[in-house]
This record gives structure tokens, sequence and C-alpha cells, in this order.
């Protein structure tokens, strides 16, 4: 249920995201939903082996170019699904550090709502 609910809350994050943000189209509320679990199981599956291939300028750059593996996640994300589209690399920078507070706002709702 928990996983459930936080794929909801990024979904909402993304649709707030494409609102706003001018490089960042989506079709549908469907299609965030959609971004979401996409963007999940990139997460999970992908984002490790390109942290670990990507280890020594991670390092030489201290930790910044994880922001360009976040933003290769978000443009793979937008390669792999139809109605989700961002246009450029910096769109999907600040488009993944924009989701990525957004998520800990509305992650942090969803820990007080459980006391």
């Amino acid at each position: 249920m928990n996983l459930i609910l936080k794929l909801l809350l990024t979904a909402v994050a993304v649709i707030v995201l494409a609102k706003f943000l001018p490089g960042i189209s989506l079709d549908t509320y469907t299609t965030a939903i959609i971004v979401a679990v996409v963007l999940a199981v990139l997460n999970t599956l992908v984002k490790p082996i390109l942290v670990i291939l990507t280890l020594p300028i991670t390092i030489f750059t201290l930790g910044l170019f994880l922001l360009i593996v976040n933003a290769l996640i978000v443009l793979l994300a937008d390669k792999l699904i139809d109605g989700f589209g961002v246009s450029s690399i910096w769109t999907a920078v600040l488009f993944s550090i924009l989701l990525s507070i957004l998520q800990s706002i509305l992650y942090s709702i969803l820990k007080e709502d459980k006391k």
C-alpha cells in the first residue's frame, strides 16, 4: 500500500512540474502514473549501474555528476514513454532536482500522517 501511495505522490509531483516547467510535456494523468512507475523501475535497476560506471568522474566532481546521472534517467524515461517529453538535458537536470524536492516534501507529509 505504501508503494502505491508513493507512486501516486510521484505522479502528482510529475503533473505539477509539467504544468510549471516549460520544457516538460505530459499528455494525460495516466501518463504521469506511467512516468512515476518507469522512473521507479529505472532508479532501481539502471541507476546503480550508471553510478558504478561513472564513479571516477563522480568522485572527481565531488558528487555533482550524480545530477547528470539523474537527468539521464529522466531522458531515458522520456524515450520509453510516448506521452512524456523533455526538451533538453538541462531541463531534465532541473526536473530531477525539483522532483526530488517535491518528493521529499510529499513523503514527509505522508510520514506525519502515520504518527
